[in-house]
């Protein structure tokens, strides 16, 4: 553990460091609730190192029918009846994004798919090159595709430039999140309930991706 404990002293986030100026964005698509808490840590680790953030979920595409027949899926809906769907404009005002879906088969949801896909002009004319992102994931088993579902956004990431901001291994609790080193993951019991305590570890991960849009942007000016 000597070389790991070296690598958390080195780049672990000091606590009272205050990052001016650095926008977030935490755009997230829930149908149960999980990766709803997931972004709302998210917003507060960001927060407490003096980020400004946003926190934005994609619009539903999902037959309304689908949603009512689902009694947790229609309860959740309305309970975030109340937050901003994303928009084009938000990816272009934040200097640093988070990402939080559940997997779908290993991917990301259609719902989350077919936002990015609208981020082409974008894109083309270069206003998403050297944003910072990180991204979360959500699935009911330990191997249910976590990992394959974060790569699946960092994909989409790498066309536009954009500079990805994963924990890795930088703070212990990462660990007792499970150890994934791409971005924070969580198993959710057939109860809805969270298996995994990663509370900390999706702060730790807000906070490194603030710090590395600070880093960006002083090396901008």
């Amino acid at each position: 553990m000597g070389f790991l404990s070296k690598l958390f002293k080195d780049s672990s986030i000091k606590e009272t460091k205050i990052m001016p100026n650095v926008k977030l964005a935490v755009i997230y698509y829930s149908s149960s609730g999980t990766n709803y808490q997931l972004a709302q840590w998210a917003e507060q680790g960001a927060k407490e190192v003096g980020a400004e953030v946003k926190v934005l979920k994609v619009p539903e595409t999902a037959p309304q029918a689908a949603i009512e027949s689902n009694p947790v899926w229609k309860e959740h809906s309305i309970e975030a009846a109340c937050i901003p769907e994303v928009s084009l404009a938000d990816l272009e005002w934040a200097d640093a994004m988070i990402f939080s879906v559940p997997t779908r088969f290993g991917n990301m949801p259609s719902q989350m798919k077919s936002f990015l896909d609208t981020t082409g002009g974008l894109w083309f004319n270069g206003k998403l090159a050297n944003k910072v992102v990180s991204a979360m994931s959500s699935a009911q088993n330990p191997h249910g595709g976590q990992e394959a579902t974060i790569l699946s956004l960092y994909t989409t990431m790498y066309h536009w430039g954009a500079i990805v901001a994963a924990p890795g291994y930088t703070d212990p609790v990462t660990f007792g999140a499970g150890g994934n080193p791409y971005g924070t993951s969580v198993t959710v019991g057939q109860d809805g309930k969270m298996i995994e305590d990663v509370q900390a570890a999706v702060k730790h991960q807000a906070k490194r991706t603030v710090t590395v849009a600070e880093w960006v942007k002083k090396g901008n000016q």
